[in-house]
């Protein structure tokens, strides 16, 4: 007897901008969402911290080709620094290893401030996914080891003030990527002799996503479910998604477009001819008077939908990355 198929899933494509909830880590997002839409294909576009809520960019189908975009994109942080203990993971879940009755003043942190904006060096937490040796350093924190991480560059655009009280300080960050907010309350807090970790952590944009586009597992699942959002059967670990004839365009609306992540490149229009040829690997000539004549990365479109990513050249656009029609 043959044996049938793995269930591929629909080629949707699009972003789903989820305010992931504390306590769910984001490959458990990831799936979740994937679930609910039912879909061929999807992954995340930078790591969000169980603990932490807020933005997580979950790219579905043909936007998977675009995550580079998105995690390389500035990131907002509002977060919580609890002075007087330093923890193991810089943050609740770790055990306490300094402690110091010392609070700071609201003056001391501002004056603080100024070390931590631009281009700064910073040492990861222990308990990172950097690797050492092939290893990731969690798994060695967890096995009791200390690893030397090296120090690595990063660029702080802002790092604000939004609240101070006797024992926390609420801060907003502006940031660029590979940046630890972990280790920004670590560090301050050594640095004010006071010791400190994050008690809250909620990632608020990452461009070029804002507030406006957040959809919560909720609005989802409504989406998704409707009236029978109370009977919605969830698949046990390990098992096959389980099929529910339903219409998807409820749920398919809350998608953010898939061209959105790319806002940052030039814009090119192309006819419904080009982007055939295009999707066939050819270059075409660019035409127009506004047209750039050299770009490393631009994308074409056709009728507002994304057609690819490619180098413009001496008037031509050269293809990299095709989008299915």
């Amino acid at each position: 007897m043959a044996r049938r198929g793995k269930k591929k899933g629909r080629p949707v494509s699009g972003w789903v901008v989820l305010d992931k909830p504390v306590g769910m880590g984001s490959t458990e997002a990831v799936s979740k969402i994937k679930w609910l839409f039912q879909a061929e294909k999807a992954g995340h576009a930078g790591t969000l911290d169980p603990l932490a809520s807020g933005m997580l960019p979950i790219a579905l189908g043909e936007a998977t080709k675009t995550v580079p975009y998105v995690q390389d994109g500035a990131k907002i942080y509002r977060f919580t620094v609890a002075w007087g203990d330093e923890r193991s993971t810089d943050d609740l879940e770790g055990p306490v290893t300094k402690s110091s009755d010392l609070r700071p003043a609201e003056a001391e942190v501002k004056a603080l401030l100024a070390k931590y904006t631009g281009v700064i060096m910073q040492t990861p937490p222990q308990f990172s996914a950097i690797k050492i040796s092939g290893e990731r350093a969690y798994d060695l924190a967890r096995e009791g080891e200390t690893v030397d991480i090296p120090p690595r560059e990063i660029e702080i655009g802002r790092l604000d003030i939004i609240e101070h009280h006797a024992d926390r300080t609420v801060f907003e960050v502006e940031c660029g990527k590979g940046t630890y907010v972990r280790s920004l309350a670590r560090d301050m807090g050594r640095d004010l002799g006071c010791f400190g970790h994050i008690s809250d952590l909620r990632r608020v944009e990452v461009e070029p996503f804002t507030q406006e586009d957040f959809v919560t597992i909720a609005e989802l699942e409504a989406a998704r479910f409707g009236a029978r959002g109370e009977d919605k059967p969830e698949p046990a670990d390990g098992a096959e998604p389980i099929e529910i004839p339903v219409d998807f365009d409820a749920i398919d609306a809350l998608l953010v477009d898939t061209s959105a992540a790319l806002d940052c490149l030039p814009q090119i229009a192309i006819s419904d001819d080009a982007a055939t040829k295009i999707r066939l690997g050819n270059p075409v000539i660019i035409r127009g008077r506004d047209a750039p004549v050299e770009a490393e990365e631009a994308c074409a479109t056709a009728r507002g939908k994304l057609v690819a990513i490619g180098a413009i050249e001496q008037g031509m656009f050269k293809p990299k990355r095709v989008f299915a029609g």
